[in-house]
């Protein structure tokens, strides 16, 4: 018998998006939506596909899908975003291996992106490996806003075959729209711990990322999409610190 599975989507405007999410995990025990008060269509979609919809203020990435973990009747979750969509090869390994009896608590799962009309194979994007599958009794949200992860209790996962797809951004506008916006949040969250900003920050991080993402991880490969991504890559780190900066001042 196939052990039961929570499928758990946080969502805010995302009615572009979150139909095709939940298309993809039909097949699932139960899935939870956790809205955060959206202005769109995002919840009257949502309950399209579930009577669980629950709506909470945004109190920060990590908060909000530990609270949606909290939502979850059964113990193996499965956690995605709304621009995410589970592949069918994906669906078919994970019923394959809650029918039997799992070795670890948690599994990888790599992220294909779609960008620009076209799948990226390389930049760092893919295979980007995330801890989706997990046991709730054994894992929680962690890490710091908007890079949140999985913290799971024995530290050792397996990997599941098949992609994870995600569509982030509709348009290079979308891209600077977020990259504006988790580079302020980053910037907060290094303020709260006491960084102090230094020159080198802004000399050096941005064309390094530049580099990584371009020449070590064979952004060039993806043509001008690998370009644009590793050019937007340094311009994230550069927006970051300098608003570190800015915030240093403020304290002043």
């Amino acid at each position: 018998m196939r052990q039961q599975l929570s499928a758990c989507i946080i969502a805010y405007n995302e009615e572009r998006n979150i139909g095709n999410c939940l298309k993809s995990l039909v097949w699932a025990d139960e899935i939870v939506v956790v809205d955060a008060f959206s202005q769109d269509k995002t919840a009257e979609i949502a309950r399209q596909f579930t009577d669980k919809v629950v709506q909470n203020r945004w109190p920060g990435f990590v908060q909000q899908k530990n609270f949606a973990l909290s939502k979850a009747s059964y113990d193996w979750i499965l956690a995605l975003d709304a621009d995410e969509i589970v592949s069918e090869q994906l669906k078919h390994s994970i019923v394959k291996l809650l029918s039997s009896e799992p070795s670890f608590d948690g599994y990888l799962i790599p992220r294909r992106t779609f960008y620009l009309d076209r799948w990226i194979n390389h930049c760092g994007w893919y295979p980007e490996y995330r801890l989706r599958l997990f046991r709730k009794s054994k894992a929680r949200w962690g890490g710091i806003d908007p890079h949140d992860k999985i913290m799971l209790d024995s530290g050792e996962t397996g990997s599941l075959r098949g992609d994870l797809y995600h569509y982030p951004y509709h348009n290079i506008s979308c891209h600077l729209e977020t990259i504006a916006r988790y580079s302020t949040i980053s910037a907060q969250q290094m303020a709260k711990q006491g960084r102090r900003f230094h020159l080198r920050d802004i000399l050096l991080r941005p064309p390094l990322r530049f580099m990584k993402m371009y020449l070590w991880k064979l952004g060039f490969l993806d043509g001008k999409a690998g370009l644009f991504i590793s050019s937007l890559g340094a311009v994230y780190v550069f927006n970051k610190y300098l608003k570190l900066w800015e915030l240093n001042q403020g304290e002043k």
